[in-house]
């Protein structure tokens, strides 16, 4: 059988990037070895769980091409992925469990529970509170609301094989009859997620560390069912750069904030791969690479900090290296944040050949938009302090001499352009720094730009010309 892997978000905000993390390391193995990516929803959690939530987090893995063979929107054999409607399901296996004798239903309060940690804390501050057992051979059914809880055993050890951190023990005696089931009938995670990765056929289950001490008690549910259990990796946490966990307060974490900020998804990709995984000294990826690449034997242990600017470095050698971000792909990336500017219906012709010439400079998509946005807006937005130092009464004759010697042009290409403006410069007696800024000023509105006649060729003869003319005037 082939791997089937699965990322089950919980729909109770953004999606955060830790998540796309996990999700990235069960795409690229479903990826390389043919295998099945589920995306399931756990929006057991009614208080938190929306449905805006869950518009966000299909959107998110969309826009980064973590595309799914089954879940919401596209279907599957073991739906529905929404565990808000495979309650009877969950119902039945307990019911099971209950009649088997390896669950309970427990009426005790939460009023009662809290008293009797009280007590444990006055007793022993460092104690840890444990569920005593109170109903566990109850007999009675009275009319009460009731959790069900699971009859954990007492001897022994839980074990299981961790891809990433090896076979992982832990003494029975140190569990408890952990709760399987809500008052108002909404299973846990243990219970459902136990439950959906066997009906789903799930063969591994990788998700981040912080999962590592539920699977003792999925493993021991698994045992209670008689299912085999599937494979497990638990993988290094996402910190941030002072080694806690990382939120809002140290970084961007949601992914819609880093589209918005103008980084390619494959940028997002490459970056959040090297937490936990690498691949010896190579750290820039196209999509396909990391594909190939990636294996469970080169996952570490460690957590990973996030560095804010290595985040950038890596998404800048994305958005310039075209073997990584084809012109098809920078063009329709740039369109909305040009949009955005109020630039909706560039000429995609025009900004196919503008692109080249910004590539080396722009650091994100809003960087590239805003390098190019005097190509499109007519006349360009001028930087008041570039004209007030440029565009004097001394470069006026100039720019008209120099709109006249380019009207002359018969090819309007870079070199020849080049070529005649040196020759005239040089024939005036000037020195190229004397007219170049208040050309390139007269031109775009800015003091830098890609090289000038490279502009000049983008934006055509009677752009140009009209441009030079205008700010000569």
């Amino acid at each position: 059988m082939k791997p089937r892997l699965r990322f089950a978000p919980s729909p109770s905000g953004y999606l955060h990037i830790g998540g796309v993390r996990t999700a990235l390391f069960n795409w690229l193995w479903a990826r390389k070895t043919g295998g099945k990516f589920i995306l399931r929803v756990e929006d057991t959690d009614q208080d938190r769980s929306s449905i805006e939530s869950v518009r966000a987090i299909l959107d998110a893995m969309s826009w980064l091409g973590l595309d799914w063979d089954e879940g919401p929107e596209v279907g599957g054999p073991f739906g529905s992925y929404f565990q808000s409607e495979r309650k009877a399901l969950y119902r039945a296996s307990l019911d099971k469990l209950i009649s088997e004798g390896k669950a309970y239903r427990c009426y005790c309060t939460k009023e009662e529970l809290d008293a009797q940690r009280e007590a444990l804390k006055a007793k022993d501050p460092k104690a840890a509170f444990r569920y005593p057992g109170t109903c566990r051979d109850r007999s009675d059914a009275p009319n009460l609301p009731f959790v069900v809880r699971f009859k954990s055993p007492s001897e022994g050890v839980t074990e299981f094989n961790d891809k990433v951190f090896g076979v992982i023990g832990t003494p029975n005696a140190a569990q408890q009859d952990f709760v399987l089931m809500r008052t108002d009938g909404y299973p846990l995670y243990n219970l459902a997620a136990t439950i959906d990765d066997h009906e789903m056929q799930i063969t591994l289950v990788a998700r981040g560390r912080d999962h590592i001490g539920n699977t003792p008690q999925q493993v021991l549910l698994y045992q209670a069912f008689g299912w085999q259990p599937p494979e497990f990796a638990h993988l290094p946490m996402m910190l941030a750069p002072n080694g806690e966990k990382l939120s809002k307060r140290h970084a961007s974490v949601s992914v819609q904030e880093y589209k918005d900020k103008g980084y390619t998804p494959a940028a997002v990709l490459n970056y959040l791969v090297r937490f936990g995984w690498s691949f010896g000294d190579k750290e820039i990826f196209s999509r396909q690479e990391l594909i190939e690449a990636f294996d469970w034997e080169r996952v570490g242990k460690g957590d990973g900090k996030f560095d804010a600017k290595k985040y950038a470095d890596v998404a800048f050698e994305h958005l310039k290296q075209p073997a990584l971000t084809s012109l098809d792909e920078y063009v329709a990336w740039t369109k909305p944040f040009l949009a955005a500017r109020g630039l909706s219906n560039v000429d995609e012709a025009q900004l196919r050949h503008a692109i080249p010439g910004i590539r080396e400079r722009a650091r994100t998509l809003v960087d590239a938009a805003n390098d190019l946005d005097f190509y499109f807006r007519e006349p360009p937005e001028p930087d008041e302090k570039a004209v007030s130092k440029f565009l004097t009464p001394e470069s006026k004759p100039r720019l008209a001499a120099l709109a006249t010697l380019f009207e002359g042009q018969t090819v309007w290409e870079p070199e020849p352009l080049e070529a005649a403006f040196r020759a005239w410069v040089e024939s005036q007696g000037l020195q190229l720094k004397d007219v170049a800024q208040p050309l390139r000023v007269a031109v775009t509105g800015r003091s830098a730009s890609p090289p000038i006649f490279d502009v000049l060729h983008v934006l055509g003869r009677e752009r140009s010309l009209g441009r030079l003319k205008r700010a000569a005037s």
